[in-house]
Order: C-alpha cells, then sequence, then structure tokens
C-alpha cells in the first residue's frame, strides 16, 4: 500500500509499506477520502508549527473516511463494506483526564498525524488502515468525501460547545478557511442570530455567504466595515477566532461587546493579547482544542441533512498527485477543502 509521507517542509513522498491486519476490536479500512487540514499544511510548507516540529518521517492526515475490507475479534456493530467516517481521537481513557471526561485533554493522546510527541503519532493518510472500532462512525447515507468532513465538522462543534449559549447571539468569525466556515455553518445551526465573517480573501468571503454568513468583509480593501461594529464598546457577543493571527484577534476583540466570549480556534503559534481591553471589557476568553465525542455528533448531523458540509469541498484529487494536492490547498485564492481520492 502507499502512504503519504512527510520528511521536512516541502519534502512530500508516497512510499510503499505493508498494510497491518486487524486485531481484536480493531477493523482494517480501505481509505476512500482524505481532507488536508491546515496542520497538515503547515509540516508541508514548514515543517511544523510552533514548538511543534518534524523531527522524523511521519505519515500526514487525519480527516478520513473509507470502507471496512476486515473485521477483528468481537467487532460486532459494524459490518464489511460499510463506509465510516473515522475519528482521529484515540486518548487513553485512563488518565485523570480522561477519568473527567476531558478526553481531548488526554495525557496519553494518540491522535493521527501528530508531531507533538516523540516518536511521532503516524497519520492516516494511507491507502489501508487499520483503527479501532471505536474510531469508527457508520456514515451510511454520506459520500465518502462527506463523511471526511466529520472531522473539521466536529473541531467547529467543540467550538461552539466553549462558547455557550448561542441562540440569539450576534457572532463574529475571523478567518474563513474550513474551520471559519464550518463555524459559520455550527453556529447558525446552534441559533446564532447575525454572524459576520472577515478574512482577507475575496474567493473565501463569498463561500462564507454562499453558507450562512450574513457579511462578509475584506480586511485588505474594506477593514473600516469592522470598524463600524466597533462603536459603543462593540457589537459582537461571541468571537471565533479561526486565523490564529494577532491582528485578526486584536480587531474581533476590539469589535465585542463587554462580557463577551472569545473562542480561540486558530493555531499559528504565540501571539500578543490586548490585555486591557479584555480586561476593561471583561471579556472571557476561552481556547478550544480539537474535539471527542462531537465527531459522532457531527456525523449524525449531515446523515440528518442538518449541517451540509458539501459545499466546502473544492477540489479532489487522486493520491498519485498528492504534493499537487498540497500545493492547491496552500493556495486560499481558489481552494477551500481539498480532497485526496485514495480509491
Amino acid at each position: 500500500m502507499k502512504s503519504i509521507v512527510i520528511h521536512a517542509a516541502k519534502d512530500l513522498r508516497l512510499e510503499e509499506s505493508q498494510p497491518g491486519e486487524p486485531g481484536a476490536g480493531e477493523v482494517q479500512i480501505a481509505l476512500a477520502t482524505g481532507g488536508i487540514c491546515g496542520s497538515d499544511l503547515h509540516y508541508f510548507n514548514n515543517g511544523g508549527f510552533g514548538a511543534i516540529i518534524l523531527r522524523e518521517p511521519m505519515v500526514l492526515g487525519h480527516e478520513v473516511s473509507g470502507h471496512i475490507v476486515k473485521l477483528g475479534a468481537g467487532v460486532e456493530n459494524l459490518s464489511v463494506g460499510q463506509l465510516v467516517a473515522v475519528s482521529p481521537s484515540r486518548p487513553c481513557y485512563a488518565c485523570e483526564y480522561c477519568q473527567q471526561g476531558k478526553h481531548n485533554q488526554c495525557l496519553n493522546m494518540r491522535f493521527y498525524g501528530s508531531a507533538m510527541p516523540f516518536p511521532h503519532i503516524q497519520g492516516a493518510f494511507r491507502q489501508v488502515l487499520v483503527a479501532d472500532a471505536s474510531q469508527c462512525a457508520p456514515a451510511d447515507g454520506l459520500s465518502p468525501a462527506e463523511a471526511a468532513m466529520a472531522e473539521p465538522l466536529a473541531v467547529c462543534l467543540h467550538a461552539t460547545r466553549q462558547a455557550g449559549e448561542m441562540l440569539g447571539k450576534r457572532v463574529l468569525i475571523t478567518g474563513c478557511g474550513p474551520i471559519g466556515l464550518l463555524s459559520v455553518l455550527a453556529a447558525r445551526r446552534a441559533g446564532a442570530a447575525e454572524i459576520v465573517a472577515t478574512d482577507l480573501s475575496d474567493f473565501t468571503l463569498d463561500l462564507a455567504r454562499k453558507n450562512g454568513a450574513d457579511l462578509g468583509i475584506n480586511m485588505v480593501n474594506s477593514p473600516e466595515q469592522l470598524t463600524e461594529y466597533q462603536a459603543g464598546k462593540g457589537h459582537f457577543d461571541v468571537l471565533y477566532e479561526c486565523s490564529g493571527a494577532a491582528p485578526a484577534l486584536a480587531a474581533g476583540i476590539a469589535a465585542l461587546r463587554p462580557g463577551g466570549v472569545i473562542v480561540q480556534l486558530g493555531l499559528g503559534g504565540d501571539m500578543s493579547l490586548p490585555m486591557m481591553a479584555i480586561t476593561a471589557k471583561e471579556l472571557q476568553l476561552r481556547g478550544s482544542f480539537r474535539f471527542h465525542r462531537e465527531f459522532f455528533t457531527g456525523v449524525e448531523l449531515m446523515q440528518k441533512g442538518l449541517i451540509d458540509a458539501k459545499p466546502l469541498i473544492s477540489h479532489t484529487l487522486p493520491l498519485e498527485q498528492a504534493e499537487d494536492a498540497f500545493t492547491l490547498a496552500s493556495d486560499r485564492s481558489q481552494a477551500m477543502k481539498v480532497h485526496i481520492d485514495f480509491s
């Protein structure tokens, strides 16, 4: 089988290896679709991000779906041929945070395609994947491409839980990549009354409007549009900061009403914070990191037609063009979510 392996920045290779056999409680999956995530792009373009740096070759990828081809002993709730979305979240269920129900903070997390620990946790961009049955969400009724959107959707569902009560709230979303756009869908589904999105690209802002944002503001061409929302101590109740850029965070904070909530999703390294504004406005800063149970909720929402992630899929390339897919996914002037076809 072939796997997509990153060795260093701009050094992406298709490598051959032998597929594993499923053990007890595991399944073997023929991968169908893999979505390229922002963290994958950080490894591809920069060899890592912040303090997380590649120290050995690593299989990339954690947004995947596929069809079950073999069942390990004791697996009864899944069947051969079934399409599943595969959660990359593999907590230990034994550490103190798992015992508290904070599985995304697991001390022994094995999250696909992560260079945070060493040895690195190998990813899921491989033609044949062995996974725990507990990771697999039956995706009946969805296409493989839709099922592969479950992971980024789960990130945004977790962030929406972090934000708290959303009904009737006015929401600002800074950064209109896939996470920003899925945050638009999640916030609207949770009851947000008004959603304004900001970005630097007309392409992404147009998609934000088409997927439910009331207004898209280009911060290069029309920054004054956001300035209008900063009058009277601000307008918005909730800020989803999805860019990881300090200027976006500062502009968003200026547009928040006193008592507003900042949910930080973007991971671009450490940022300086306008602490005086946060303090004077009595704002609440809440981090949002990964997810756990929201993965299965996301699949169900898509199956019920309550969230439609298909319009975010802008390109699909075959496995043999993996490097082209990563290059394309890095271009926010023409690409949103780029998928790789493993079938």
